[in-house]
């Protein structure tokens, strides 16, 4: 009888679990070439935003610029009918004025289409890049009526910067937004780094708004997941699903990691071949239906010998 109840107890637990998306499966990743914005001698794009589509066209915004980091660059963007071949439309936004915290470089674009704008989230540092080189990030944002710019800085720049406690997994630097729209408020996912930390111990942190513009407020779980270099982060079903890297305690790097909350992850899928700081096309990023699911495709940090970073595609097969 014991043996019988243990096992309908059982039973009820991988219940629940799969109702609350935590059944493990296997995503596995597929990279190829796309044109337009590819390989190019002397040239660096790297650090893609997510995809949107506005009318028949994907948009997409990256770093560019002449070195490998992206502590040099400026952010512009490209367009697309179909995601493999890309129109690189110009220079979205500079840097920053000189001695300003984004003076020296802007880069790690990300977008968020709220109330009728476009509001671009970047990252920008205020020391020129060098050898032993150790970035101050912060995080701004800029406003459009249009994708296509032109984009106007906020005066209440940055938008979020590193915290003042030391203690704080973010003391150091934070960088990489990541936006979705859920319960009614703007969710902004992020890097951060502690000061006296490497970037191999970066961790995962949330602040939550009313508005797109801010102000944007930490959320008292963070760090909400204990490691990750690239944030990609979406809607999934009722909840919020990240796909985690390289980065990281052993049991949270190459997978999916699913919170009901949008806070208290873990894990439901294994990753094969993930992307390197992928930006994915998640057409219910901002829409709140409740019907997110794992990104189809993407585009990513490409790698080819003799070149500088450049922006690839992925896509994601769910097993």
């Amino acid at each position: 009888m014991k043996s019988l109840q243990t096992l309908l107890l059982l039973s009820l637990v991988v219940v629940s679990s799969v109702a609350q998306g935590q059944e493990i499966g296997t995503v596995t990743v597929t990279h190829s070439e796309l044109t337009g914005i590819g390989a190019e001698k002397g040239v660096m794009r790297r650090d893609p935003s997510d995809i949107i589509k506005v009318g028949d066209l994907f948009y997409v915004w990256y770093s560019k610029g002449k070195i490998s980091p992206g502590y040099d660059a400026t952010v512009w963007y490209a367009t697309s009918t179909d995601g493999h071949v890309w129109t690189e439309q110009g220079e979205a936004l500079a840097k920053g004025e000189a001695g300003g915290w984004d003076g020296a470089s802007v880069f790690t674009p990300n977008i968020l289409v709220a109330e009728g704008r476009y509001w671009l989230f970047y990252t920008g540092t205020s020391r020129p890049f060098k050898k032993q080189f150790n970035p101050d990030s912060k995080i701004g944002i800029a406003v459009s009526d249009s994708p296509d710019g032109p984009w106007e800085r906020l005066d209440t720049n940055p938008a979020l910067k590193n915290s003042d406690n030391p203690e704080d997994f973010d003391s150091h630097l934070v960088d990489d937004a990541c936006l979705i729209v859920r319960d009614g408020k703007y969710w902004f996912y992020y890097k951060g780094r502690q000061l006296g930390k490497s970037p191999g111990q970066t961790q995962m942190g949330l602040a939550i708004a009313d508005h797109p513009q801010g102000p944007y407020v930490r959320h008292e779980s963070n760090p909400v997941i204990p490691g990750n270099h690239e944030v990609l982060v979406w809607p999934q079903g009722k909840g919020v699903a990240a796909m985690i890297g390289t980065t990281g305690p052993k049991q949270i790097t190459n997978t999916i990691q699913y919170a009901e909350d949008g806070v208290h992850f873990s894990k439901t899928h294994n990753v094969e071949n993930g992307p390197w700081a992928g930006g994915a096309y998640r057409p219910e990023a901002f829409t709140q239906s409740g019907e997110g699911e794992i990104p189809e495709w993407g585009v990513e940090i490409g790698r080819a010998k003799g070149h500088l970073p450049f922006i690839g595609r992925f896509e994601c097969t769910v097993k």
